[in-house]
């Protein structure tokens, strides 16, 4: 059974997606999966076992993105099935234009002009289940049950004990708590731990300030590996780790998916929708502030105590009671 699959942007949002696609994987026992997303989506979930072709959506790029989807769409041809994960009008137009009959989006204006199929998903609940509830949405044999999240990419095996340090967030500066603390955390533990500093190419000034910090500590057994993996990687390296420190962000639900045991700061962000999905060993460290969660880029008030007020000793408090 040939079915199509609009991954979400976000790395975060694309593993967050996972357990919905075993699910479609696991009750449609034919199926072989077409994706189309982002570079990062892809690179992440391209290496599912049934998984034939993965394509990086670029029409974005295209002078005329209507005709540039409508191309993509004759390339991908027609599927007995196709969903998007994406609440894009784009998306839609991709799936409607593919031919396909059967074809799933959350309800919006443009998803219920164009689809078949297009359930009210409310987001009361974690971002897993709404994408588990959106794949299901024609089956009725589902027992609600969304499984752990999946990744196929094999980790890495250290020969030493080792915690990984990610002060980055893609989705803007409200959701990163501070270089030094992150230090702080890491210098605590680095008599038991190397310690691997990750962030992306923009969040390279961030993890040299880790470093920084680490250096003049002492502290010599650290890795700087920020901008400097690619999306397998990443992916490897987290999933290898023996403790994971790290803001709400991509690389926290990659921990989640090898169930590495994380301490996650929260700030502005909705930890009942994006927490790491299905980890035991997993602790979340946040306040309740009456501005939180405002879910902004950048702090509206200036203030930013969401994530100010968050000591490294709370942090470090969290990692301990995970180690027990």
């Amino acid at each position: 059974m040939k079915i199509l699959i609009i991954l979400p942007n976000w790395l975060g949002d694309a593993v967050m997606a996972t357990p919905a696609i075993e699910l479609l994987s696991t009750y449609y026992s034919s199926a072989r999966f077409t994706f189309v997303g982002s570079f990062v989506s892809i690179e992440a979930l391209k290496y599912h076992p049934k998984c034939e072709l993965a394509i990086v959506d670029e029409t974005k790029r295209s002078s005329n993105r209507i005709k540039a989807t409508y191309e993509l769409a004759k390339k991908l041809g027609t599927f007995e099935m196709a969903i998007s994960f994406r609440n894009q009008i784009h998306s839609s137009l991709l799936l409607k234009l593919t031919g396909t009959v059967l074809c799933i989006a959350k309800k919006s204006w443009h998803s219920m002009f164009l689809l078949s199929h297009t359930p009210t998903i409310k987001a009361d609940k974690h971002l897993s289940r709404q994408y588990a509830q959106l794949a299901m949405i024609n089956t009725d044999a589902w027992d609600k049950n969304t499984p752990p999240l999946k990744l196929y990419i094999e980790p890495k095996k250290f020969d030493r004990s080792t915690m990984g340090i990610n002060a980055g967030a893609t989705y803007g500066s409200a959701k990163r708590w501070y270089p030094e603390r992150f230090a702080e955390v890491a210098r605590e533990f680095s008599n038991k731990y190397d310690i691997i500093i990750f962030g992306g190419p923009n969040e390279a000034e961030m993890a040299d300030e880790i470093e920084s910090y680490l250096a003049s500590s002492g502290v010599t057994n650290y890795t700087n590996l920020a901008g400097k993996t690619n999306i397998k990687e990443l992916c490897s390296l987290i999933g290898g780790c023996s403790l994971f420190v790290t803001n709400d962000s991509g690389p926290m639900h990659v921990a989640a998916a090898y169930g590495v045991p994380t301490v996650s700061i929260f700030g502005p962000t909705k930890h009942t929708e994006t927490s790491q999905w299905m980890n035991e060993k997993s602790k979340i460290v946040r306040h309740d502030m009456e501005c939180a969660p405002c879910m902004r880029r950048e702090c509206p008030l200036g203030h930013h105590e969401c994530m100010k007020s968050i000591t490294a000793d709370e942090v470090i408090k969290a990692v301990k009671e995970l180690e027990i």
